[in-house]
């Protein structure tokens, strides 16, 4: 077996450990805090809870806001010029994967210097960043223990990848009753992002065991608990997707995505698309690509997801990918790329810059611009 590393931060889990994040927030070092949220966790009444309880502990903080659902450069520019200008040494972040990203780009900034877009692809990030606590509000994009950093470069539409070590936060709060306020829609966005993360990740050419025991744990916890979390709102099952997201956070952090995340990337700097709707377009017809060159690892991820279906070992792969095809169908989630995107003028482009996002080095299978477009075309 190849050497392999696993890298992720300080966990502190469970209800109510977002109480935590003083003593969290001293550990680290804090006097001056930037706190980057968004609008829509104002409206829930969480960012005001984080305020109070660093008001009520004596620790001062910034607030930032400026954030967008595919964060922009020009975003991460302004942050790191307020984190600068309000002398700040510590950055707490709230929310799903776009206040961490936002947070995460401020850290490379404010450590760095430069503009966001030089330190687009794999480590390219030569010097630390400010210490980090991040506290996800949703159970899927896992940008809190990551080593990713997804944001929008403005000027070339595209979605850089960043990755490096570095981008690892010091510690992640993951506390489940956030998760009580999400919408249905967002709460099943997140779950399918975590299982194309987890399946991604599990088929990955820098796949190890130990990414691979989180990936198939994750993939099982999400089809035992994505119905009752979405459709019931069942406290224990956003605690068992909580579970599931950080553990395909895990496995992705360490073994790298794929062809999947590389069009998903192109879409949403092309045109905007909320990255958790398409996954459910795109995550069957890129496993039926990939399927010649793992169908022993697609088929025990039809294992996870069939469950205790009857079926024989060489027909699991697809039977996964059915049953999956027909759980985002039942769950009335977009299907089919026409319901993201106007036509398919820009198709072509999109699926050429797909060839250059780093999520295409790890997919398990080499593919070209047409064999992404190929893809894209089952999924219209």
């Amino acid at each position: 077996m190849l050497s392999t590393k696993f890298a992720i931060p300080d966990i502190i889990f469970g209800h109510g450990s977002i109480t935590h994040l003083p003593q969290c927030a001293r550990r680290v070092g804090a006097k001056r805090i930037l706190f980057v949220s968004d609008n829509g966790l104002e409206t829930a009444g969480w960012v005001d809870l984080v305020k109070e309880i660093l008001k009520a502990n004596s620790l001062d903080c910034v607030y930032f806001n400026n954030v967008d659902s595919n964060p922009r450069d020009c975003q991460v520019h302004e942050g790191a010029r307020l984190y600068e200008k309000e002398k700040c040494d510590v950055i707490i972040a709230l929310g799903g994967g776009s206040p961490m990203d936002v947070a995460k780009g401020i850290g490379v900034i404010a450590g760095n210097g430069g503009q966001i877009r030089d330190y687009e692809g794999a480590n390219q990030i030569m010097r630390p960043l400010p210490p980090m606590i991040l506290i996800p509000s949703t159970a899927g994009s896992s940008s809190d223990i990551s080593q990713y950093c997804i944001i929008t470069d403005m000027k070339r539409q595209v979605k850089m990848s960043i990755i490096s070590r570095s981008l690892v936060s010091n510690i992640s709060i993951i506390d489940p009753q956030i998760l009580v306020t999400q919408s249905r829609n967002m709460i099943l966005a997140a779950a399918v992002d975590a299982m194309a993360h987890a399946i991604e990740s599990y088929v990955s050419k820098l796949a190890s065991p130990f990414t691979e025991m989180q990936a198939l744990k994750a993939i099982e916890l999400i089809i035992k608990n994505i119905r009752p979390a979405a459709d019931d709102n069942d406290i224990k099952a956003m605690e068992q997707l909580s579970i599931a997201s950080t553990a395909a956070g895990m496995s992705f952090s360490n073994a790298g995505l794929g062809a999947l995340h590389a069009i998903a990337h192109s879409l949403g700097g092309f045109y905007d698309v909320l990255h958790g709707r398409v996954h459910p377009v795109l995550l069957p017809p890129i496993m039926r690509y990939n399927m010649s060159a793992c169908r022993k690892k697609m088929g025990e991820i039809g294992r996870q997801i069939a469950g205790s279906r009857l079926c024989p070992d060489n027909h699991l792969a697809d039977v996964g990918i059915d049953i999956l095809e027909e759980l985002f169908t039942d769950l009335e989630l977009d299907t089919k790329l026409r319901q993201l995107i106007p036509d398919k003028t820009h198709l072509e482009t999109i699926c050429k810059v797909a060839t250059r996002d780093a999520c295409q080095l790890t997919n398990p299978k080499d593919a070209h611009w047409q064999d992404l477009l190929a893809v894209c075309e089952e999924a219209w």
